[in-house]
């Protein structure tokens, strides 16, 4: 333990008051003061401003502001300091529930004598800020606007060259073996699970920044067509295609997943699209993936899940990361391809590699964080230190998961065209 005085020492007592147990980490204030475990990482105050977020956002939303505006900020492994508060939540040792009226009282007398009381202040700019009804496709293309198109550049930083978002998969733990081998290996595994080739007919709902329609036609020789709503992915895409001579191969539309009319395809990919589509819009998204395949005409789709109590990504990844995001247990996204019509095949969970791919991507975020600071300015950099620390962490104690889920239509007389064995399996 370091000391218990000064205005860090006030907070230390409130803090674990609400808690209702000791500090993990320590905590060091604007006066210098410092309080907690000196063993690990140190949760900075350097502004009275941050207990004002605090006092009236008293959870998750309030500690991201706080952090993303740099009120608030973490000296030492923050993947570490999050750790230590979840150690805790699993152990049954933090307060469930809304703190007691005694101890909130207690907090806003310190935040009184402190000088923190005040108006609310004004959110972060990186925070998103969506009207209308959720899922709409105009609020659809503000979500997805607000992610997706921070910067082509940004993305180019933090990504490998192939610019895949989503989770890679890895082949080897050989040192060498990089996160754009991950997501090569990633791109051959869905391109053999829908057996496609030349001649293949295949279609990619949700198309990032092509990585998919550009790796089954170049190195499996499919035509394959890519639909987006961002237009900064759009212009990126054709960009790529031109580039590297691919034109009478891919095409890439800026288009809703339900305005495709130009069905039916051999194949069909969508990759982490599924978690932006909403609970209630899943039906209709999983009706068109059916409808836009041809008898025996095979769906990739890879998607995050987590648990039935808590759907969405939290208050701090909808509120900065991917508004209106919805993930559920992979049954119950089972559930709605077969009310679809579509017969499951196999499942794969990925959860694993979700956790190394996001940590090779905060590794690079590190490695280039002057850059991607003077590309998008230091509170978006902060907010993605936050959310792939704290990603890494979700997968790797099984919070969230992510699975390839593959499925067929089947003709009029059942036959599904599927090979006898895993054929994609590589031995």
């Amino acid at each position: 333990m370091v000391g218990t005085g000064g205005v860090a020492g006030q907070l230390a007592s409130v803090v674990e008051k609400v808690l209702g147990t000791s500090l993990p980490i320590g905590l060091r204030a604007w006066d210098g003061s410092s309080a907690g475990p000196s063993d690990g990482p140190v949760a900075v105050i350097r502004s009275k401003r941050a207990l004002r977020r605090l006092v009236w956002n008293p959870n998750e939303l309030g500690l991201a502001r706080a952090y993303v505006a740099g009120e608030l900020d973490v000296d030492g492994d923050l993947t570490d300091g999050l750790a230590r508060f979840w150690e805790l939540a699993r152990a049954g040792a933090l307060r469930v529930g809304k703190p007691k009226p005694a101890d909130l009282l207690g907090a806003l007398r310190v935040a009184a004598r402190l000088g923190a009381l005040g108006p609310r202040p004004a959110a972060p700019g990186e925070e998103a800020r969506l009207s209308g009804t959720r899922h709409t496709r105009d609020r659809d293309k503000a979500a997805i606007a607000h992610h997706y198109d921070l910067s082509n550049d940004f993305y180019q930083l933090v990504l490998d060259p192939s610019m895949a978002y989503s989770s890679g998969y890895w082949t080897s733990d050989s040192p060498e073996y990089t996160v754009a081998d991950a997501q090569r290996d990633k791109l051959d595994l869905v391109c053999r699970k829908l057996g496609v080739g030349e001649g293949t007919r295949m279609l990619d709902v949700g198309c990032g920044w092509g990585s998919m329609i550009i790796h089954a036609a170049k190195h499996f020789g499919a035509t394959t067509t890519g639909v987006t709503i961002s237009r900064q992915q759009h212009a990126h895409i054709r960009k790529r295609v031109a580039d590297e001579g691919l034109e009478e191969l891919v095409t890439v539309k800026l288009q809703d997943y339900r305005e495709v009319d130009d069905a039916p395809f051999d194949a069909i990919s969508t990759i982490e699209m599924g978690e932006h589509v909403g609970e209630e819009n899943y039906p209709e998204y999983a009706a068109t993936l059916h409808r836009l395949l041809k008898p025996e005409g095979r769906l990739l789709l890879q998607q995050m899940s987590r648990g039935a109590n808590a759907p969405g990504g939290g208050a701090f990844i909808e509120s900065y990361v991917a508004p209106d995001m919805h993930m559920r247990p992979v049954s119950a996204t089972v559930g709605h391809l077969e009310r679809a019509g579509l017969e499951i095949r196999d499942v794969e969970a990925l959860r694993e590699h979700y956790v190394w791919t996001v940590r090779a991507w905060a590794a690079t975020l590190e490695e280039r964080w002057d850059e991607v600071v003077a590309l998008v300015g230091e509170g978006q950099a902060r907010v993605w230190r936050l959310y792939l620390a704290g990603g890494a962490l979700t997968f790797e104690e099984g919070r969230m998961g992510v699975d390839q889920i593959l499925a067929v239509r089947p003709s009029a007389n059942g036959t599904s065209g599927m090979p006898r064995v895993r054929d994609w399996v590589v031995r």
